[in-house]
């Protein structure tokens, strides 16, 4: 188990598309061991593997409260298969745009089907805190990230703080 580093901003990578994981071996067990620790360090309540430049279709979550005891869930492959119409509006962060904060309105409820740590096929309903961050993983899988449901003035606000950043070293 190794923390790895969290790309961050304006890193072209958090745009690619992840692949999709075809089998389980010890290469990716290895990638879930260093995904928790890393989310679990950061701290965070999710993390894709593309943010870790590991452009492969694997999130970790933990929406556990801090007084509950740690809950992971690894996601495999997750795709959603439907999205209620009524919407929830979450404060989203992202650690790959660390300390930068905003409101964003996704579906309150999914459907997710995806491989477990075992890679079997598993299907959950989620809602709250638990939809919002899977749809928020899963958009990274996709190279979407949370800033892109921001106004277009916002969202260039972001991306320049980030860009004038990386360039200062």
């Amino acid at each position: 188990m190794a923390l790895r580093p969290i790309i961050i901003l304006p890193d072209t990578r958090l745009r690619e598309i992840s692949r999709p994981i075809e089998r389980l071996d010890s290469a990716t067990g290895s990638l879930i061991e260093d995904m928790l620790a890393t989310m679990y360090d950061a701290p965070g309540i999710g993390l894709a593997a593309i943010q870790i430049a590991e452009p492969v279709r694997l999130v970790t979550i933990d929406v556990a409260g801090k007084d509950e005891p740690p809950a992971p869930m690894v996601f495999i492959n997750p795709e959603i298969t439907w999205a209620s119409e009524d919407k929830n509006v979450h404060e989203e962060g992202c650690l790959s745009i660390p300390d930068y904060y905003e409101e964003v309105e996704r579906p309150s409820r999914v459907r997710v089907r995806f491989r477990d740590r075992e890679f079997k096929e598993q299907e959950i309903d989620a809602d709250g805190l638990l939809a919002t961050c899977i749809q928020h993983e899963i958009d990274h899988l996709n190279g979407v990230l949370f800033i892109d449901y921001l106004s277009r003035l916002k969202r260039e606000r972001v991306t320049k703080k980030f860009a004038k950043a990386a360039r200062q070293g």
